[in-house]
């Protein structure tokens, strides 16, 4: 056996943390000056988005109803976890939750049962979601690729944001099944602890310039999924070559995710855990099957109060990036912007 037969690359994969952005020269001397709404044109289904490319992770006590209400007022987006059913999507869509912003999940159903939940909603509520999320953990195994070449085929104007993958070959993979989006990262997610319990995990900075490449030269749109600990992350996710920015963590701990409470020490706290994690399975299938072990975690994190509060404080951020490399548009970020590596 051939020592280097077992790596993949003689490079160093670099996460967020490993690199900084390089200011450069620029003409905007104001935040105020920047435009962070864009638009896009999902390429299979044509679906023409218009918003702020950002969208809250389909967790629990992150992607609810009433954040995705908070989250539309600024024209961002919300993935609705899959454990919503369809007598609470038509609740919601009756109240006001715009079908511009949410979007509805779903991971290895099968078509009739994806049929049968869209026209219970459709029923009920005269409407409903454009964009359809695919999650699943491991976006490399062929029944997942069944199922979206079959929704491709039977619902051609439905937009599809589908993964996760990690590497080029997961795009090439994903685009041939018709989707219109790939959902990147896998291990990096902080409730994700996939990379400690199979090994398995592509750093995300990396993962995202990668299947970004690719995914230009496919004309498919790309989600960065995981990692983001910060505004600065995320610009960062933007210049390496994302559309969409997923955020679970930094969502997480918020009024509007309606999870529950815990007072210690006089300090309130908001649980969160990975969709994966042994409390997710408890929670959602009653038990953690035999054959599965648990790869996710679950922690406390101090309560953040109202959502906007974070929101306000990120797109300041973001458009603080923009002022130091001369990006006027959220677009423009990807063209603009440069890294120096900090450390390996």
């Amino acid at each position: 056996m051939k020592i280097k037969s077992k790596f993949t690359s003689d490079e160093y994969k670099l996460g967020f943390g490993d690199v900084r952005i390089v200011p450069i020269k620029s003409k905007f001397k104001s935040r105020k000056d920047i435009q962070l709404k864009t638009g896009y044109i999902f390429p299979r289904s044509e679906i023409d988005w218009t918003g702020i490319p950002i969208i809250a992770a389909n967790m629990d006590n992150v992607a609810t109803f009433d954040m995705a209400r908070a989250l539309q007022n600024y024209s961002i987006c919300t993935a609705i976890t899959k454990f919503h059913t369809s007598n609470q999507w038509s609740e919601a869509i009756n109240s006001g939750v715009s079908l511009d912003y949410s979007f509805i999940t779903f991971g290895l159903d099968s078509i009739s049962s994806i049929e049968r939940c869209l026209n219970n909603i459709n029923n009920q509520a005269g409407s409903i979601p454009k964009i359809v999320v695919f999650d699943v953990p491991n976006g490399y195994i062929k029944a997942f690729h069944r199922i979206l070449a079959d929704f491709r085929k039977k619902y051609p104007k439905f937009g599809i944001i589908a993964g996760n993958i990690a590497t080029p070959e997961g795009v090439q993979i994903l685009s041939d099944c018709g989707v219109d989006a790939v959902k990147i990262g896998i291990g990096s997610g902080s409730a994700c602890s996939t990379s400690n319990v199979t090994g398995v995990g592509y750093p995300q900075l990396s993962a995202v310039l990668e299947c970004a490449e690719i995914a230009e030269d496919l004309k498919i749109l790309t989600v960065s999924d995981g990692g983001a600990k910060s505004s600065g992350d995320i610009s960062k996710a933007y210049i390496a070559g994302a559309n969409f920015v997923m955020l679970g963590r930094m969502l997480a701990g918020h009024e509007e995710g309606n999870s529950e409470t815990v007072v210690r020490d006089g300090k309130v706290y908001r649980k969160f855990y990975g969709m994966s994690s042994s409390e997710a399975m408890v929670k959602h299938y009653n038990e953690i099957a035999p054959y599965r072990a648990s790869e996710g975690i679950s922690t406390l994190i101090p309560d953040k109060g109202n959502v906007s509060n974070t929101i306000d404080e990120i797109l300041g951020g973001i458009r603080s990036t923009c002022t130091y490399i001369n990006s006027g548009k959220l677009t423009e970020m990807s063209s603009k912007g440069q890294f120096v590596i900090v450390r390996n």
